[in-house]
């Protein structure tokens, strides 16, 4: 892969072409935040002295300048999207509308925090076209809400579940978290109970990861968090058996849905799908070319304003590059991967993995199975 790093000079163009378009995914990246929590890793912050309108001004104006081909679905996440007032909410969407067909989308999803709406603004989502809300939840017991930083308690998460059926959305997804420090194996069966008693189309299941400038991972580096596979391996394994018992798919490594209610946009990055990003820190994949939006709100801002674009670096993805990705996104799914993606040597090793039941090889395609679905990235690594 070849890299090169663009600085503030015109050096890009607003838009990245294409000699075939092709619909795209599109993301939107609101950095905002009422409070940090200690495990999160995604650019945010506090609004503090950023004024929230000149942002959407410059989202908007994005939008208008980079969205060139037809958009198959829109994705708003964060940060805290629904912290955002309902003006300045009317604003973005009301300039969306500008350059896209939203008759034409397959899926418009906003992530939303349970404390940060109520029924009003909720229908002002359906309203505006969002037809998924994704609530970052992440637990139902109160000692894991205080040690993740959560800003809401269980009972708001329950109640927002039915705020969001009151107002008319139609896809509702509860994210979840495990293997946080302090929490028990009753506290996530419990959740995951509580989770599918409130009746969601789809719950989302994360292995907590210590990432790098988060207050977990300073934690962790002074010692006084620890990482535990077998812990991981056993939440994970609870959480597939009890969610499928349920009803749900688990047709990705985190992610379980009702029939006909897979996250539309999610997949279309698992099969390596083109995605535009909008917003600061935004990444976008466009044909060959990987760009990054500058990760600083204010100068988002400026560059918008006097460049027309922020994108700050960007990247040429070779085959290689791009084989190495599909194979890494694709055991994540059900649907695995062609054998057509894996030299020899790794075909082989695709076997072996098959006869020790980490894997089902057949109809040329290779898909992770029982605990090798826990295993996704380390077995992705002996494949490559």
């Amino acid at each position: 892969m070849s890299r090169e790093w663009v600085d503030e000079h015109d050096r890009f163009p607003p838009a990245l072409s294409r000699d075939t378009p092709k619909p795209l995914l599109l993301y939107l990246h609101i950095p905002f935040c009422h409070r940090i929590c200690p495990y999160c890793s995604f650019y945010k912050h506090t609004p503090g002295d950023t004024p929230v309108g000149a942002f959407i001004d410059a989202l908007a104006a994005e939008a208008r300048g980079r969205i060139k081909d037809p958009v198959r679905t829109i994705y708003l996440g964060g940060g805290t999207p629904s912290m955002l007032s309902p003006l300045h909410l009317g604003r973005l969407f009301a300039a969306l509308h500008e350059t896209i067909d939203f008759a034409r989308l397959d899926e418009v999803t906003l992530e939303a925090n349970p404390a940060t709406f109520d029924v009003r603004k909720a229908r002002l989502f359906r309203d505006l076209g969002v037809t998924r809300v994704s609530l970052g939840i992440q637990s139902f017991a109160p000692q894991v809400l205080q040690t993740l930083g959560r800003e809401h308690t269980a009972e708001q998460a329950s109640e927002s579940v039915a705020i969001l059926r009151e107002a008319g959305i139609p896809q509702v997804n509860i994210d979840l978290m495990f293997s946080i420090p302090g929490q028990s194996r009753d506290d996530w069966q419990n959740t995951l109970r509580h989770a599918v008693s409130l009746q969601p189309d789809h719950i989302s299941a994360y292995n907590l990861t210590y990432e790098e400038d988060t207050g977990f991972f300073e934690s962790l580096r002074r010692g006084e968090m620890r990482m535990d596979e077998d812990v991981d391996a056993r939440f994970f394994e609870l959480a597939g058996d009890f969610l499928t018992t349920e009803g749900f798919d688990h047709y990705e490594t985190s992610n379980y849905a009702k029939p006909g209610m897979r996250s539309t946009h999610n997949e279309g990055y698992w099969r390596g799908e083109d995605y535009l990003g909008l917003g600061p820190s935004a990444v976008s994949t466009v044909g060959c070319v990987r760009s990054k939006n500058i990760a600083d709100t204010a100068a988002y801002i400026n560059r918008i304003n006097s460049l027309g674009h922020a994108m700050d670096e960007a990247e040429t993805l070779d085959a290689e590059a791009r084989r190495i990705e599909r194979i890494a996104l694709g055991l994540r799914t059900s649907a695995g991967i062609p054998l057509t993606l894996l030299d020899k040597e790794a075909r082989q090793r695709a076997a072996t993995l098959a006869a020790e039941g980490l894997a089902v090889v057949r109809d040329g395609r290779m898909t992770l199975a029982g605990r090798g679905r826990a295993l996704v990235d380390p077995v992705a690594a002996e494949l490559v």
